[in-house]
């Protein structure tokens, strides 16, 4: 496994086709870092995991035919690291070539290489790619993307939500205008958030020119929730607050951090965008 700082990292750069299985290409990212830019220490706020889908995972079995599955990942909130997505798609592919007596002993292997690099258990199903597990599922809630919305320019900032301090709610609502930018390349990343929370009402207006201020935010896309959840947190005094970020998908991988005040809410699936 190759250890963060980024010097190490292969993103943004050229990298030739690995042939032969390689565990040390995946690269872990410390939370740490990102989350004492925010204020927060053990114990965390939230619970929740960072949901991928591998839509690109093959492996041979012992006879040299090849497999290929979609792979549902969670990386518990808790791990002390994230794994760069473009480590992990390397390393995926890195298996194509490789033969495993079963796909069980694949799993497995795979399991175990990228709890090393989270730092936590890692959990892996594994389905057909026709599977109808897989099938995109459309969010609860009201969608803001037709609201008006004040001009902003700059960072997002929670005072930027605007609250109703004596009107109480419990909603959901979603936004399909979620981009951010890759901190090392630049390159934009798009996806739908979504957010269910009980507590003092956030003017909908705000919390759309909020969502649409990552336009030019540049953080990973687990950092980017935590700094949701925490602007949200923090202006809304919630109840219970859920928030989920639907990333598209980029080489083969979509990326699905949930955070949550509850230790036993579950994250949503997919969507039919990624």
């Amino acid at each position: 496994m190759v250890e963060s700082e980024h010097g190490g990292m292969l993103l943004g750069r050229h990298t030739p086709v690995v042939q032969e299985y390689s565990p040390h290409l995946l690269y872990a990212i410390p939370r740490a870092t990102a989350r004492l830019t925010l204020g927060l220490h053990e114990p965390l706020p939230f619970h929740g995991v960072d949901l991928w889908h591998a839509y690109e995972m093959s492996w041979l079995d012992h006879t040299g035919k090849p497999r290929v599955w979609v792979g549902r990942f969670s990386v518990p909130a808790i791990s002390p690291n994230l794994v760069e997505s473009k480590s992990f798609k390397l390393y995926l592919n890195s298996l194509n070539s490789t033969r495993f007596p079963s796909d069980e002993a694949a799993r497995a292997a795979i399991i175990a290489d990228i709890s090393g690099a989270a730092g936590a258990a890692v959990s892996l199903e594994l389905f057909p790619v026709d599977a109808a597990a897989l099938a995109g599922m459309r969010l609860s809630g009201a969608c803001l993307d037709n609201l008006p919305i004040a001009p902003w320019s700059g960072e997002p900032t929670a005072a930027q939500l605007q609250i109703e301090p004596d009107r109480a709610v419990e909603e959901a609502v979603f936004s399909h205008l979620l981009r951010s930018l890759c901190p090392v390349t630049g390159q934009p990343d798009w996806a739908t958030v979504w957010l269910h929370y009980r507590g003092k009402a956030i003017e909908r207006s705000s919390l759309l020119q909020y969502i649409i201020a990552y336009r030019e935010h540049q953080e990973f896309h687990e950092q980017c929730v935590e700094r949701m959840f925490c602007d949200i947190a923090l202006r809304c005094a919630p109840e219970f607050l859920h928030i989920q970020a639907f990333y598209t998908r980029r080489g083969g991988l979509d990326i699905n951090p949930f955070r949550s005040t509850d230790a036993n809410a579950v994250p949503l699936p997919r969507l039919d965008r990624q």
